[in-house]
């Protein structure tokens, strides 16, 4: 169904509730981001709309959708000035960039090829340029060669545009270079990757930034030609709703480009390396072992000319050229030339690799390392560039201790991010390159920083300090600092001890991937990263150049060392960190030195400021940036809210280190500013218009962009009190002579609100003269705890409630929570507001799941810690096995390992005994572990759980065994087999060590993002929300440009961009177009969030739709029934999202009139719908109307006059019977009973004369194309009415998780 732009006016809401999570990141980094360059940004919101509250026809069948607000900041008329002219800058900025990437054409001339035609950007370089050769088909077999224009080679790193005479029609011929050992090394490399391009073992394997994608293989046989093929239809038996069944193995489906076909056996480095001198002196540089299919065994002289085939062998070397001697500079063309079946087979796996199958998205390497938590059974085969790498990795003694002394063989990590940060930013292209380069830095500081913890924890990095106990070991590996996990001298005596020690690390990174985002010039940051591997917590972190040559007492000249006694400022630091405070709403105080001298800070006293030998200065210990939260500090002499002491706080946490988070301060002060605003409304008319008055200074507002205040705030009793500071407000200071620009100072003065981290600190003194702003802000603490009780945590059920949160695993809860300000340690607040609430039921069970495996992660820390390395797979099963079954048995696994050590190194037990006594782990039982699990529910979340094991997990709280596993997988880096596993076994152990195939690192690290794009994207979504699809369009695909530009391919926002262009050529009628999109979208997902993201779900549906609208309904079908099945594997068929999937397959089920399938996917959404949206919700009506007409198709007419009869009841009760959907319902009504007495008469003469002559046919059509497209519009969300031209009103209305356009 075509809907052409000139005959209908499509206007769209785009951003859903999915990509605020995206683009409004729930950490401080992005908040920082908006405050500073996104200040004029349109922050869309969803609001629930009442569904009662409609007067038009359009408008029914949209009940209960999300409508959009707008909410802007506040500036002064100064501000809004600078910002216009910044914004008018940028514009100009965008428009030269344009025209400077503008794209131009060259041709390519490989040896003895044509010339073919080549796009290049003028802002690529040559290297690029060679990179995108290499990889397609024509010149893939090549890597050393040049490019040359007109006689005259390219530097590799020159931009296109700085090449003078390159210009459109160029003809770059591609010259053959001499190799050299360098050379020949990236040559067998690249070779390598060809080979095993379509393998998925890296994916599995979590290296080079592979990971798996399934994409291809769900639409495979499909894409081409959709034929309705009636076998397709039916799903399998584990997919249909009702099932029980909860497989594994068609989590990783079959594909037959899974594996390539073989082309070599064995391509290994020979044991004749290096060549000797008088080798040398004839250009060889390498010498290689291939093994043929054919099982030929040949020796290859890799030289600085080409490759050849010697007559070495095994035992003898003889390096002179064989006879016939063939010289080929491409090893792939020597190997088709030894080898038939080589080239054979590499043709067809070439043929296969560019298929239309497959895309590109699916071998580019990821920027950041993702993990799968399940995997086949691999082969290990002969890899000499795996083997290559693992014999270059510095891990050894003495490599260890040239790179600690000689920093020439390894990456100065510090000085590369510190210098791409000072890289310049004055236009729109100097912040990409600046944009880019960081991004490039970070993401290989992260990948080396991971493996180098591994390393650490695997014992094969020396500490610097090898004398002390291994909990105080540090270490230093390709200049990379690392520390551990653990309490050291006493550091966190007083604020948990262990339990700090493992909570600092995370703090310290939040705080610095806030002052990261303010990005302040001249204040430096040390790159820092947190893994988790095999129970251990180690931080990575850069070294500030000259600190570890010094004391810490000579290097800190701001901040203190000794928790605050004494205390040193420095006024540089003070100007530096101005900025950062008020954006992070740090207040600038004094405190008092040891000499009671007075000391001005605009930190923590636990900030240090140090002075590298570069010059820099650099702030560290960022762990208390944010203030701390009173619900879980206990401090004596300090009561909180009756609110809070009603519901049980202060509680105690097992340390002390609670924070609040950034996005509970800012919705805090806004709160306020929102409660102080309806105070002065509410004073007096004369108050009301000053009101009016500030608000219009303060924001300049639109006609279709006004902002609303929430309509309805939830609270509990007693809340009232939390605001008596603002009813003390002195409203009357507002003078009536006032101009408007005063007025609007005044309120933003009062408005200023600033936290003290410094008001808690045990040791911090201040001076008498600020007891009255300390107790102020003891006041505002209390405000901000009770405040996230009272407003945020309800705020959020409320969320739940009217799905404009979903959460659907625990990744999306703990988003979903953060986002709303809400620290996880209030999971057990949660679960008090959710449980016995039917409508919040799917909350309550991920909520609970959630909490129970963060527990066990809790508890499997500190198991592990006690368990050597040779036992590692047998404790992870048993482990495993107590955890998810009733039966574990450690002895059937130990005595299947008969090399296991009996005897544990000196070193693996001290530092196994760090984690304090733990009981053995072949004694661990599932009552032990789950007798631990409650306990430890109790003393970190203080929530009773309702279950004391699995099985009453399962059948008391309906959680699921393959949900449990997946969660704790995903938090501890356990992979599995993939297998079904039988759970139900009550003598046989589930798990066994063969089954634990690998335990990778949970890495926690910052993720620059472009913020010229993010600015980009946030125009674009308010262009097309004001109706200009068109031109937001265009803004959206510039942003998907700086995107792409900055990140490459892979990157979840490219896939926000992609999702969005989907949509909006969606709703404009061009499905070609919207599906390429959503295919990339899917790919990216998969390929950087995981197979079975909540977020790759939402993208397989939307292509679902995309495919079922450009005629591909098996296609269609395919990727709901996958989308399906990840939601079930995720979180069970009890969610709300499920009813929307159901709905979708149900209607595309009917339109391939296969009726009984539909009716079993509409019947579970119609029982769901009623459960969550409850019993006179006009969703519900929608699903009775569907599986009325379904019931129609197959003649059943009694069953589809009770669905509907249950629809006209709704429409009746809810917008009476003059509405018009009351009447349509009415007329169908009508028409069924009309059709019903017709069958009633035939069937009546059938009996009666035993002859059908002369009967009046049934009107049994299958439903019409139309109708089907505009049921899934409405079950997804989407509206589309053709509008006259006269009409220009614009109503905005946004559905669960797309557009409604009226």
């Amino acid at each position: 169904m075509q809907r052409e732009a000139q005959t209908s006016e499509l206007i769209a809401q785009i951003d859903d509730f999915d990509d605020q999570d995206a683009l409004a990141k729930p950490d401080s980094e992005q908040d920082a981001q908006t405050s500073e360059t996104l200040e004029m940004d349109i922050i869309i919101k969803t609001e629930h709309a009442n569904e009662k509250a409609t007067t038009t026809a359009e408008l029914l069948l949209c009940m209960e959708k999300k409508i959009s607000h707008v909410e802007q900041l506040y500036f002064t008329e100064h501000e809004l000035g600078e910002k216009e002219q910044s914004l008018s800058q940028m514009e100009q900025d965008l428009i030269w960039k344009k025209k400077e990437d503008a794209g131009f054409t060259v041709k390519i001339q490989a040896p003895g090829t044509e010339p073919t035609d080549f796009q290049v950007s003028p802002l690529a370089m040559v290297q690029e340029i060679k990179q995108v050769l290499m990889d397609r088909e024509e010149t893939c077999r090549r890597t050393c060669f040049s490019l040359q224009l007109n006689g005259v080679t390219l530097d590799n790193f020159t931009h296109l545009r700085s090449i003078p005479g390159l210009q459109e029609g160029s003809i770059l011929r591609v010259v053959e270079e001499p190799y050299t050992v360098r050379e020949v090394r990236i040559h067998l490399r690249h070779i390598r990757d060809l080979l095993k391009s379509l393998n998925l073992t890296d994916g599995y394997n979590g290296v080079e930034g592979s990971s798996p994608s399934f994409l291809s293989c769900v639409t495979e046989e499909c894409m081409e030609g959709d034929g309705l093929k009636q076998v397709s239809c039916s799903p399998p038996d584990h997919i249909l709703p009702g099932s029980k069944k909860r497989l594994l193995v068609p989590l990783l489906p079959h594909t037959n480009f899974g594996k390539s076909s073989e082309c070599l056996k064995v391509l290994t480095m020979s044991s004749w390396n290096p060549p000797p001198g008088n080798r040398k002196m004839h250009g060889d540089l390498l010498y290689l072992n291939v093994v043929t299919m054919e099982d030929r065994h040949f020796s290859i002289t890799a030289s600085t000319r080409g490759f050849y085939v010697n007559l070495s062998t095994i035992y003898s070397f003889n390096p002179k050229p064989a006879n016939p001697s063939v010289l080929s500079h491409a090893l792939l063309d020597l190997l088709g030339h030894i080898s038939p079946v080589f080239k054979k087979n590499f043709s067809v796996l070439l043929k296969r690799r560019y298929a239309r199958s497959t895309h590109p998205f699916e071998r580019i390497a990821t920027p950041f390392q993702v993990f799968s938590w399940t995997a086949p059974a691999l082969d290990h085969t002969i890899d000499c560039v795996r083997a290559e790498d693992v014999s270059s990795f510095s891990l050894g003694y003495e490599e260890h201790v040239s790179a600690q002394v000689n920093t020439l063989k390894a990456r100065d990590w510090n000085e590369e991010l510190q210098t791409t940060r000072e890289l310049p930013r004055k236009n729109v292209t100097d912040r990409l390159m600046r944009d880019r380069a960081v991004f490039k830095a970070n993401s290989d500081f992260v990948s080396t920083a991971s493996r180098g913890a591994m390393a650490v924890v695997d014992g094969n990095v020396m500490p610097v300090n090898p004398s002390e106990e291994p909990r105080q070991q540090m270490f230093i590996w390709n200049n990379i600092f690392f520390s551990l996990g653990f309490a050291v001298r006493d550091q966190y005596r007083d604020l948990g001890g262990e339990a700090a020690a493992h909570a600092a690390p995370v703090l310290d990174l939040n705080g610095v991937r806030a002052y990261w985002a303010v990005d302040q010039e001249g204040l430096y940051l040390i790159g820092t990263v947190v893994i988790d591997y095999r129970g251990y917590r180690v931080t990575a972190q850069t070294i500030v150049p000259g600190i570890l040559e010094r004391d810490q007492e000579q290097s800190v000249v701001y901040g203190s060392i000794d928790f605050g006694k004494t205390v040193v400022s420095d006024d540089r630091y003070l100007e530096l960190l101005d900025k950062p405070s008020k954006k992070l709403r740090v207040q600038r105080h004094l405190v008092l030195n040891k000499d009671d001298t007075a000391v001005e800070l605009c930190s923590s006293v636990e900030h240090k400021g140090i002075v590298g030998n570069d010059g820099r200065r650099y702030i560290l210990d960022l762990l208390f940036t944010f203030p701390p939260d009173l619900n879980f500090l206990p401090v004596e002499g300090e009561d909180l809210n009756a609110v809070c002491q009603h519901l049980g706080f202060p509680r105690l946490h097992p340390h002390r280190l609670v924070c609040l988070r950034q996005e509970l301060i800012d919705a805090f002060v806004e709160h306020r500013y929102q409660t102080f605003m309806e105070t002065v409304s509410k004073s007096s008319e004369h108050d009301r218009e000053i009101a009016k008055a500030v608000g219009t200074s303060a924001i300049k507002t639109d006609p279709i962009t006004t902002p609303q205040l929430p309509s309805a705030i939830v609270t509990l009793p007693d809340q009232d009190t939390e605001h008596h500071s603002l009813k003390n407000v002195p409203v009357n200071n507002i003078q009536q002579g006032s101009s408007i620009k005063h007025i609007f100072s005044s309120v933003r003065n009062t408005f200023d609100i600033h936290f003290n981290p410094n008001v808690l600190c045990a040791g911090v003194r201040f001076p008498k003269e600020s007891t009255e702003d300390i107790q102020k802000q003891k006041q505002q603490l209390k405000d901000a705890a009770v405040f996230l009780i009272s407003n945020q945590i309800p705020a959020f059920t409320k969320s739940c409630l009217d799905h404009t949160s979903m959460p659907t695993d625990g990744v999306t809860l703990t988003e979903a929570l953060h986002q709303h300000g809400i620290n996880i340690r209030y999971l057990g607040t949660v679960l008090e507001y959710t449980e016995k609430k039917e409508r919040l039921d799917h909350v309550y069970r991920i909520a609970l799941c959630e909490l129970i495996t963060r527990c066990a992660k809790h508890l499997f820390k500190t198991y592990l810690l006690a368990v050597e390395p040779s036992a590692l797979s047998a404790s992870v099963s048993h482990f495993l096995n107590c955890f998810l079954s009733a039966f574990a048995d450690a002895g059937v696994i130990q005595q299947n390992d008969k090399l296991a050590s009996r005897r544990r190194s000196r070193r693996r037990r001290s530092r196994a005994s760090v984690g304090g006594t733990v009981t053995a782990w072949s004694n661990l039982t599932p009552t032990d572990l789950w007798g631990a699990i409650k306990a430890e529910a109790q003393k970190y979340y203080h929530y009773s759980l309702p279950c004391g094991g699995v099985e009453e997990a399962v059948n008391k709280c309906r959680l699921q065994r393959i949900t449990l596993l997946r969660e704790i997988a995903i938090k501890t880096g356990i992979q599995i087999l993939l297998r079904e596993y039988h759970f139900d076994s009550e003598h046989k152990t589930v798990f066994t060590e063969e089954d634990i195939l690998n335990i990778f690192p949970v890495v926690k690290h910052i993720s620059p993002r472009s913020r010229d794009a993010l600015f980009l994207l946030h125009c674009g979504q308010s262009r097309v929300q004001q109706g200009c699809l068109k031109e937001g369009c265009e803004l959206i695909s510039q942003a998907l440009g700086l995107f792409t530009n900055v990140y490459g391919a892979l990157h979840q926002d490219v896939c926000i961009c992609l999702r969005l262009l989907g949509r909006i050529h969606y709703i404009l009628g061009d499905y070609a177009e919207a599906r390429g999109h959503q295919q990339r979208a899917v790919l990216i997902s998969e390929r950087v969030l995981g197979i079975e993201h909540p977020n790759t779900i939402q993208e397989y549906k939307h292509l679902g739709l995309y495919c079922f609208a450009g005629g591909q309904s098996v296609t269609a079908l395919r990727l709901l029934y996958r989308a399906r099945y990840l939601m079930l594997l995720v979180c069970g068929e009890d969610h709300p999202e499920m009813t929307l999937l159901d709905s979708k397959i149900g209607l595309v089920l009917h339109s391939m009139m296969a009726c009984d399938l539909a009716l079993k996917f509409l019947e579970n959404a119609l029982a769901l719908t009623s459960k969550y949206q409850g019993p006179s919700s006009l969703k519900l009506a929608q699903s009775h109307h569907l599986l009325a007409k379904v019931h129609e198709s197959k003649g059943d007419f009694r069953a589809a006059l009770t669905h509907e009869k249950e629809r006209y009841d709704i429409y009746r009760k809810q917008v009476g019977e003059e509405h018009e959907k009351t009447q349509e319902s009415s007329e169908y009504l009508k028409h069924l009973t009309h059709q019903a007495v017709i069958l009633q008469k035939t069937m009546n003469w059938i009996c009666k004369t035993g002859s059908d002559a002369n009967i009046l046919p049934l009107n049994l059509n299958s439903p019409s194309r139309v109708w089907i497209m505009e049921q899934l519009n409405l079950v997804t969300g989407i509206v589309l009415i053709p509008l006259s031209s006269l009409l220009r009103k614009i109503a905005f209305i946004i559905a669960d998780d797309i557009i409604v356009g009226l």
